[in-house]
């Protein structure tokens, strides 16, 4: 497992969908997940800490596990099929680790809530994980994909190709 960092929300110029940005911490390699609005304004509200004067449904997820004796641990990024990100809510509860099934985006915006890890699969950094391209701003896969595999993976290859990205590194 590699941890990640949230590095942005953004929004694809193609079909104005969000899409969340995972950095690797130790490294340069970026994690695309696009998720729904509702989600990324849950997670950016967070992250720029702007209060809310209800709870919103992360937090009150957040709240009812805290109620149920249990803590979040950790999130991590577990799979891609299909050009479906599948995530791991991680849990501890009574000296046990509980792993709850969750869409990346609902694991993300808990754990912004929770300030815990953000972790993601080797194997789908090398499917879906990409590097900036420091000479033209513009987004390469970290590895070859075979012809096949970038078939199936259409529909993620031209989202990320429909991203704007020319002000990745600026330190925004």
């Amino acid at each position: 497992m590699v941890e990640m960092t949230i590095e942005s929300i953004r929004v694809s110029m193609l079909n104005y969908q969000r899409v969340v940005i995972l950095k690797e911490k130790l490294a340069e390699r970026y994690l695309p997940i696009w998720i729904g609005p509702a989600e990324a304004d849950a997670i950016a509200v967070k992250l720029q800490e702007y209060k809310v004067p209800r709870p919103l449904t992360h937090d009150l997820l957040g709240s009812v596990i805290l109620a149920l004796g249990a803590s979040v641990n950790s999130i991590i990024v577990c799979d891609l099929r299909n050009d479906t990100f599948f995530a791991k809510i991680i849990l501890a509860s009574d000296g046990k680790e509980i792993e709850v099934d969750s869409r990346p985006s609902d694991a993300l915006a808990l754990a912004v809530r929770a300030q815990v890890p953000i972790f993601a699969e080797e194997e789908v950094l090398t499917k879906a994980g990409i590097i900036i391209d420091p000479e033209t701003g513009k987004p390469a896969p970290v590895q070859e994909i075979a012809p096949e595999e970038l078939e199936r993976m259409s529909a993620f290859k031209e989202f990320i190709e429909g991203l704007d990205l020319s002000d990745f590194d600026k330190g925004e």
